[in-house]
């Protein structure tokens, strides 16, 4: 008698155990189902996104690249009868990650600029900065006082765009010598591809300081959307008529 209650515990306490197990497994199953499902919902509205934002990046750089010849050859023509010197001026950049790539600009300076900025520094509108922004600066030409003001001088970036070292918006790339002062916090402007214009350019250009140029970008990373773009570039109109904060 004893051996047979004994032996009907022992079915039960499997039973038991196999149902635990059968709906453990049920229950495992759904919840790796809804992770795999989330999972790929995330990555299809993250990468429609970046497909979207790309798709605009190449609609405009096209679009407007064509529309404005006519500009770029009065300004080249002008940069040209200013002093003989090249219409564009390259210079290395730091994109997404720290990837380095040419960055062209319509020459807004004169041509040995680079030789006398070591003693303009302490001038430097932003003090104690990494980024060097001067008010008056007397390397600029007259004709490069015109293109900064209305940032004709940076439309080759379109090229970049194009290519896709540089987007219609984002943080604005910096040179090889800024990274270099980086700190840890600085470089999180570093995780998204550089654009043509981006938040702090349309809150005051040059007047934000490098510390809040960062936590703006920061912001944007943080919240960046295709919808996000489109407002910043509708800002971005008036920012660059009404000229401030540009030198």
């Amino acid at each position: 008698m004893q051996e047979s209650i004994t032996e009907t515990s022992r079915v039960e306490i499997l039973d038991e155990l196999l149902d635990r197990y059968e709906k453990g497994g049920v229950k495992s199953f759904r919840n790796q189902f809804l992770f795999i499902r989330k999972k790929y919902a995330w990555l299809f509205v993250v990468g429609g996104a970046s497909l979207l934002k790309r798709l605009l990046d190449i609609l405009f750089s096209i679009v407007l690249s064509i529309l404005l010849i006519p500009l770029f050859v009065i300004v080249a023509i002008g940069i040209k009868l200013t002093d003989g010197g090249p219409v564009l001026y390259w210079q290395q950049r730091v994109g997404k990650w720290g990837r380095e790539f040419p960055f062209p600009k319509f020459r807004s300076m004169t041509v040995d600029a680079e030789k006398h900025k070591e003693a303009l520094l302490a001038q430097s509108h932003h003090e104690n900065s990494i980024t060097f922004k001067m008010k008056d600066d007397p390397r600029i030409t007259k004709i490069g006082k015109i293109i900064r003001r209305l940032s004709i001088d940076e439309l080759p970036q379109l090229f970049c765009v194009l290519t896709g070292k540089m987007s219609l918006v984002g943080p604005r790339p910096a040179t090889v010598d800024e990274v270099s002062l980086y700190t840890l916090k600085d470089r999180r402007r570093l995780d998204a591809i550089p654009g043509l214009t981006c938040i702090w350019q349309v809150s005051g250009r040059g007047d934000i300081p490098f510390k809040q140029q960062v936590e703006l970008d920061v912001q944007y990373i943080e919240s960046q959307s295709f919808f996000n773009d489109i407002i910043i570039l509708f800002k971005t109109i008036p920012a660059v008529l009404t000229g401030k904060g540009a030198y």
